[in-house]
């Protein structure tokens, strides 16, 4: 058995297969998405007709792409600064909770197994202006009911909300897992020291997951960056457009409108904007975070 573990050809047939999908689902698409973005075509016809940079020109002069790409930057903000501090807040809370945790874990996890089209529905219902649960909150004190989804001034917060109610829970997940990880004689020997649990908290357990942390945060900057879904389900971009994100900018051009030239150059400008996002978050922040030892 070691002699051929040895052997290059027994690696070779073992990694073939995953190689083949990779080659198949990854690299293929991508040269693919290059290719086709730099033509004229309707993903139907024989007719392929070379264009050059001419969608990417007519993208980066639109306006309502830079609306998307804002809109993207939206969910990007939202999750760093609002999303993942509450996260770390319900992880640090459920961790120190002494029973039903298990219950607490599996409640905060259900809306990230959720379908996004189920969810999108559920909380439309949370937002109608009549019999939604929203204004009838907002009537007790007196306030007019709110047309969350199709007013321009609180459409696209509505969408953050929901999005950040679906995933809160699945990250939740990951930082309370490394939480429980730290050794309890750390935290012990805080509180014989007379720490508070606040104290410990944040100079204690805080510290030790940030490496945790950091994925939680590159994660949710992937994920704004893909975000259509739930645009698609709640508002399908609007009002007027307010709502449109980069992916449902492609998609209405590439399979709504037969330009399917066009929304593959859609399709390689979300690639590059995530790539130099991320690129420039592990610069900055993430490789600082060094692994830590107990």
């Amino acid at each position: 058995m070691n002699k051929s573990l040895k052997n290059p050809l027994v690696f070779t047939l073992f990694i073939l297969p995953a190689l083949i999908l990779f080659l198949m689902f990854f690299i293929y698409p991508i040269f693919s998405s290059l290719y086709y973005s730099l033509t004229s075509w309707n993903g139907v016809s024989d007719t392929v007709k070379y264009t050059g940079m001419s969608n990417f020109e007519k993208a980066l002069g639109d306006e309502r792409f830079w609306v998307s790409v804002k809109n993207n930057g939206w969910f990007i903000l939202f999750s760093v600064f609002i999303q993942v501090p509450l996260i770390i807040l319900f992880s640090l809370l459920i961790a120190n909770v002494k029973k039903l945790k298990g219950l607490y874990k599996t409640a905060v996890f259900m809306p990230s197994i959720m379908s996004t089209a189920v969810i999108g529905i559920l909380w439309g219902f949370i937002y109608e202006p009549n019999i939604g649960l929203f204004n009838k909150l907002l009537g007790v004190i007196g306030i007019e009911p709110v047309y969350w989804l199709s007013d321009e001034r609180f459409a696209m917060l509505s969408i953050l909300i929901t999005n950040a109610w679906q995933w809160t829970g699945f990250y939740i997940v990951m930082v309370l897992a490394a939480i429980l990880s730290i050794p309890g004689e750390l935290d012990e020997a805080a509180a014989i020291d007379g720490a508070t649990g606040f104290q410990r908290a944040t100079r204690i357990t805080l510290p030790l997951i940030v490496p945790i942390i950091s994925v939680v945060i590159m994660l949710s900057i992937a994920g704004a960056m893909k975000a259509a879904d739930i645009v698609i389900v709640m508002t399908k971009g609007g009002p007027a457009g307010s709502t449109e994100v980069m992916a449902t900018y492609m998609i209405k051009y590439a399979i709504t409108n037969f330009k399917y030239g066009y929304g593959n150059a859609i399709a390689v400008l979300i690639f590059m904007f995530t790539l130099v996002v991320t690129a420039l978050y592990q610069l900055l922040f993430a490789r600082r975070n060094e692994r830590i030892e107990y």
